[in-house]
């Protein structure tokens, strides 16, 4: 589980929603948190599930992590994988697992 930078940020990221199943249909759900990026955004409430990537906690002023979206492509390209997102890839790669040291 990630650990994030403050408890506001952590209850944001947690969907306590009776009417919603998921952070992108509702309107009560700020930001999101892509764990196998390491990428934090602020949702865009428009039907899909894009977000505009952010450098700062919203709540404490914490710098966030570098997203490492581009390194995860480059990666699995230098593998051999042509589109990973459309093909199947290594289990460890759905989260931080393939950039965490203590794997």
């Amino acid at each position: 589980m990630t650990k994030h930078c403050c408890q506001a940020m952590q209850d944001n990221l947690t969907l306590n929603c009776s009417i919603h199943l998921d952070g992108f249909d509702c309107p009560d759900v700020l930001v999101n948190y892509i764990e196998k990026f390491s990428e934090y955004g602020i949702i865009v409430h428009n039907g899909g599930t894009g977000h505009i990537a952010i450098n700062f906690c919203p709540w404490c002023g914490t710098r966030l992590p570098p997203s490492r979206r581009d390194l995860w492509f480059d990666t699995l390209a230098d593998l051999g994988f042509q589109n990973p997102t459309e093909e199947p890839i290594p289990e460890k790669f759905h989260t931080d697992a393939w950039y965490r040291r203590d794997n």
